[in-house]
């Protein structure tokens, strides 16, 4: 296991708000972010416990995530200093710290905890200690941004290789179909 349960969830979490809340390209196609009455929703579908998002939760939410998806690129593009950078903000603005928490029945656990206990505040904390562990760590070349032009979407390799390239299957097949049909049409026949 790379991460542990509880920050593979934060990751997990923080990409799907990215790949949700940001502009840009999903596959070939262009992809507009939710805006206005939609978000909160938009936010509900990714967020797991089934919470309600009111909306001044929702637009903090929605800053967050752009600033996440810079740590992704600045990753991506081999820049750490500068996605450490925008983590050290995260941290100090949401006030992240850690605490140990357990459900009944289970051992204690690491959490994360922003300086209120909003959601967006809270997830945004998460999401800057999930970060933090990973850039601190030899796992910050796990986060990535999808290789398949002109797809933008982040993603967070846990394979066991480190050899994840694009967000979904969909982005890698179309790829290797292209790469196919590049090769085939050269008159290289296949490989």
């Amino acid at each position: 296991m790379l991460f542990d349960s509880h920050v593979a969830i934060l990751l997990d979490t923080a990409v799907g708000l990215v790949n949700a809340l940001t502009d840009g390209h999903q596959g070939s196609r262009p992809y507009t972010a939710p805006r206005g009455d939609a978000l909160p929703a938009a936010i509900e579908e990714v967020l797991p416990g089934g919470v309600t998002v009111s909306m001044d939760e929702a637009l903090y939410l929605a800053s967050t995530t752009l600033k996440v998806r810079r740590v992704f690129e600045a990753m991506e593009a081999g820049r750490e200093d500068d996605a450490a950078a925008v983590v050290n903000a995260l941290i100090i603005s949401t006030g992240a710290r850690p605490q140990l928490d357990r459900a009944p029945g289970e051992p204690w656990q690491v959490h994360f905890h922003g300086a209120d206990d909003s959601i967006s505040v809270g997830w945004s904390a998460g999401f800057a200690s999930a970060l933090t562990l990973a850039i601190g760590s030899d796992l910050g070349g796990r986060l990535g941004v999808c290789r398949a032009e002109p797809c933008d979407r982040v993603y967070v390799d846990s394979s066991r290789n480190a050899v994840r390239q694009f967000c979904s299957r969909s982005c890698q097949s179309r790829v290797k179909a292209a790469a196919f049909r590049a090769r085939m049409s050269s008159g290289s026949g296949p490989v």
